[in-house]
């Protein structure tokens, strides 16, 4: 088997994001024969049709979703849905010819929020994801309280051993999706 290339995005542009924090663990606990890197957002501007010769940061993604062989979205949860910079990325990537660069490829999603995680948020994105035909892991779902303890309150990092398992599952299920769908 190829070594597997998952571009992780995350939808909050904060540079101390539970989220990104989540992204980082997993980027850091990845199976052997798994590759992570992280999307960087932050000069991406929203996608407007009038542009027509495209941003350097939006080439930069777009190359590393061409790259990609699946995704692991940080989803934090913006007014029950997924936040702007998460939705902006997969619309410039959508917009790519036949959806290329997304189309028959794996995902997973993690989160962290408040009360109920980022249940809303993920389950938004999984709906947005139908149409651009992502698979989607089922199993595990990561939902993590961003103010419940399970973040160290100095560090930021992920502390929480249960979210810690859920992470590294939830790889290995994303590992398995993604070779199948690679055939």
């Amino acid at each position: 088997m190829s070594e597997l290339n998952i571009l992780a995005i995350c939808g909050s542009l904060r540079a101390k994001s539970h989220n990104l924090t989540l992204l980082k663990y997993a980027k850091a606990h990845a199976p052997a024969g798994m590759k992570i890197s992280i999307a960087d957002l932050s000069q991406v501007p929203f996608y407007n049709a009038d542009l027509t010769d495209k941003p350097e940061a939006v080439q930069q993604l777009l190359a590393q979703c061409e790259a990609a062989d699946g995704f692991l979205f940080g989803c934090p949860e913006y007014n029950y849905s997924l936040a702007p910079a998460l939705k902006n990325a997969l619309d410039w990537a959508s917009r790519e010819p036949d959806n290329r660069l997304l189309a028959g490829k794996a995902a997973a999603i993690m989160g962290a929020g408040g009360g109920m995680g980022t249940s809303r948020a993920q389950y938004h994105l999984r709906q947005v994801g139908v149409f651009l035909d992502l698979h989607f892991v089922n199993k595990p779902e990561v939902f993590a309280n961003a103010f419940s303890g399970s973040f160290d309150a100095s560090s930021g990092a992920l502390t929480d051993e249960r979210l810690q398992k859920l992470i590294v599952q939830q790889l290995q299920a994303l590992a398995v999706l993604s070779q199948k769908l690679k055939g």
